[in-house]
């Protein structure tokens, strides 16, 4: 059947300029109070270039979970598993066929979105519409297996990617590493290219219709069995990205993907579970949380002040920084 999109497909989403304000206000007096306490420009100046660079993964990484959410209505527990695998590809292509880490970014992605399409229509595709706890260990058990099978085939030892010509560039007094850099633009690249498939395509049409009312989206002849293979299988390839942008940036073990994981549910729940774009400025709020904590809470976890923020957020506006009301 072929794939149209409804006449009332859904509109495009009104950027809440009150809360973007608020939340602004709150990372400057945030970062006020971090020079306050350090006494040093320069280390915040770190914190904060630092904080908006990671941010920009992490909100990719939430994007593709989000987007999950939002039309299959699945919890997807694989998905730092995925970016695991994802991590450990690229290992594997640039040890041993001596590919540069860029190239294997567009191989990865491809066959991390030949793998999302595969489990989803052998995996999950049977687990629709059944009882959340059935979606919840069905995805358990995907990230228990595909971590098992890297510590089976890699082993435990760490492993790490070298970017070639990888060095240090200086940013407004503070010091960020080139792969870094390149991370965070890839990253916003390719957030931006989703939004605009999701919001200037057919298909991305189609996926916003799904995702706002399975049934009449059936009713208008939308193949609603493709579009959530599509999605699924989109929303892997966006933690493959992420998995070899970051490559160069962190210690590679079948448990890292865990790590990026909890961050991921994290902002996917302050952006507003199903909110595409409330996910990426989500990942620069953690981000920037997760950087900036550390200097107004010197010798905590930085992960103290991302469950901080977290709280006061569900606490004040239950549905996240950007989701709606109801």
């Amino acid at each position: 059947m072929t794939t149209t999109a409804p006449a009332d497909a859904p509109a495009r989403p009104r950027i809440p300029w009150g809360r973007v304000a608020a939340v602004l206000g709150v990372i400057v007096l945030a970062i006020v109070l971090a020079y306050v306490q350090s006494g040093s420009g320069i280390v915040v100046s770190q914190a904060v270039i630092t904080g908006i660079l990671v941010g920009g993964v992490y909100g990719l990484v939430a994007m593709g979970l989000t987007l999950i959410f939002g039309v299959l209505d699945i919890v997807n527990f694989a998905h730092g598993s995925f970016l695991a695998l994802a991590l450990f590809a690229t290992y594997w292509l640039v040890a041993s066929t001596g590919m540069h880490p860029y190239v294997a970014l567009g191989v990865c992605t491809v066959l991390m979105f030949a793998l999302g399409a595969l489990v989803q229509r052998g995996v999950l595709a049977g687990a629709m519409g059944r009882p959340l706890e059935n979606q919840l260990l069905i995805t358990l058990g995907l990230a228990m297996v595909v971590e098992n099978a890297l510590l089976l085939f890699f082993g435990a030892d760490p492993r790490s990617v070298t970017l070639p010509g990888d060095r240090g560039v200086p940013i407004l007094g503070a010091v960020a590493d080139l792969s870094r850099i390149l991370a965070f633009a890839g990253a916003i690249l390719l957030a931006g290219l989703l939004f605009l498939l999701l919001q200037r395509t057919r298909l991305g049409t189609a996926i916003r219709a799904v995702a706002a009312h399975h049934v009449g989206a059936e009713l208008v002849g939308i193949d609603t069995r493709r579009i959530h293979m599509v999605t699924f299988a989109i929303g892997t390839a966006c933690a493959g990205a992420a998995g070899a942008l970051v490559a160069p940036l962190v210690t590679i073990e079948p448990t890292t993907g865990a790590q990026f994981n909890i961050i991921a549910f994290i902002v996917v729940v302050l952006g507003g579970m199903g909110n595409v774009a409330g996910a990426l400025a989500s990942g620069l709020v953690i981000g920037l949380a997760e950087q900036v904590g550390g200097l107004l809470l010197p010798g905590q976890s930085p992960l103290l002040s991302v469950f901080i923020v977290f709280v006061l957020v569900l606490f004040l506006r239950p549905q996240g920084l950007f989701g709606r009301s109801g």
